[in-house]
C-alpha cells in the first residue's frame, strides 16, 4: 500500500511531464493516465475493472450505464492546428468516448463525450484508415460535460 494518495501522484506526474517538456522540448506519454484519473474524478464515472478490454469506466447518463474509453490530449500549442486523438479501438465493445482537453500544465480544462454512432459515421465520412479524429472535429460531434472555468484559449483546435 502506498502512502501517496492517486491525486498526489497525479499531480507529481503533471509536474514532472512539464518540467520534462520544459528541459526537452518532448512530452511524456503521460496524458492518457491523466485524463483517465481526471475524467473518472471530475465526472463522478465508476473505474472499469482492469481486464474490460476496450473502456475505461462506466458512466451513466440519461438512465444509461455507458462503456466509455477515455482519451487525453494535452494543447501545448494552440496555435498549432492539426491536434489529434490516438487511435480509437473501433473494434472494442463500448459506448462513448470521453475527450480530456488538457492545457500545457497538463491540467484538464473541457471535457466531452461523444457517442459511438456519432464516431463511426464521423470516420466513416472522412475516409479515415486508422479510426482517428482530429480534437477540433471531436469537439464538434461531441458534447461538452465539463469545463474550467478559466480556459485558457478561445480557439476550438
Amino acid at each position: 500500500m502506498s502512502v501517496y494518495s492517486v491525486d498526489k501522484l497525479i499531480g507529481e506526474a503533471r509536474r514532472l511531464a512539464r518540467e520534462y517538456r520544459l528541459a526537452t522540448g518532448k512530452n511524456l506519454p503521460i496524458s492518457g493516465e491523466i485524463a483517465v484519473n481526471d475524467a473518472i474524478r471530475l465526472l463522478e464515472m465508476r473505474s472499469a475493472d482492469i481486464d474490460s478490454p476496450g473502456f475505461d469506466a462506466w458512466l451513466e447518463k440519461d438512465d444509461k450505464q455507458l462503456r466509455v474509453q477515455i482519451k487525453g490530449r494535452a494543447i501545448i500549442n494552440n496555435r498549432k492546428s492539426g491536434h489529434r486523438l490516438g487511435q480509437l479501438k473501433i473494434e472494442q465493445n463500448w459506448d462513448a468516448i470521453v475527450l480530456v482537453v488538457m492545457d500545457e500544465n497538463y491540467e484538464s480544462v473541457e471535457i466531452y463525450l461523444a457517442s459511438r454512432d456519432d464516431i463511426e459515421r464521423t470516420i466513416s465520412e472522412s475516409n479515415s484508415k486508422r479510426g482517428s479524429l482530429s480534437v477540433s472535429k471531436f469537439k464538434n460531434i461531441g458534447e461538452l460535460l465539463w469545463s474550467r472555468e478559466e480556459v485558457s484559449w478561445d480557439n476550438k483546435s
